[in-house]
């Protein structure tokens, strides 16, 4: 469903804020072991959500990468997709045409559109916080 670099994207935010629910900020390292992505797709992608104020980013030997806790549950999974792919995975063809709409629809076209918009319904109502809250609970997983 999601590319790659954002299938590692929103494990590593995942994460992150998993972290900091208990206060902690976390190095590109103890991302990259706890999240399974590899370290240059994270680095990348960790560029672009500091970017778009989604994590912070601070230096030093007390640095490393967090989400401000009143921030955590604002921050909707549809801005971290958006901040690593834009809005693609709302647009386009299920079968990768490059003309494919209303008038001349793709085979999948009818019934990916509403698979596309419950997906983005879902994501729009979905936070970081409650996400990590699973994650930080052992509820959910990152790896396996």
């Amino acid at each position: 469903m999601f590319s790659k670099p954002c299938e590692h994207g929103i494990k590593a935010i995942i994460y992150i804020a998993s972290k900091s629910l208990e206060g902690k900020r976390v190095k590109i390292g103890d991302i990259v072991n706890n999240s399974g992505s590899p370290e240059a797709f994270t680095a990348k992608i960790l560029g672009a959500l500091t970017k778009y104020g989604i994590v912070n980013s601070h230096t030093g030997p007390r640095g490393g990468f967090e989400i401000d806790l009143r921030k955590l549950k604002q921050i909707m999974m549809s801005d971290v997709i958006k901040a690593i792919e834009g809005d693609s995975v709302y647009n386009g063809c299920a079968l990768g045409l490059s003309e494919c709409n209303k008038e001349h629809p793709c085979p999948m076209h009818d019934k990916f559109v509403t698979i596309r918009n419950d997906l983005k319904r879902m994501l729009t109502n979905t936070s970081v916080y409650d996400l990590a809250l699973g994650l930080k609970n052992g509820k959910t997983v990152l790896m396996r």
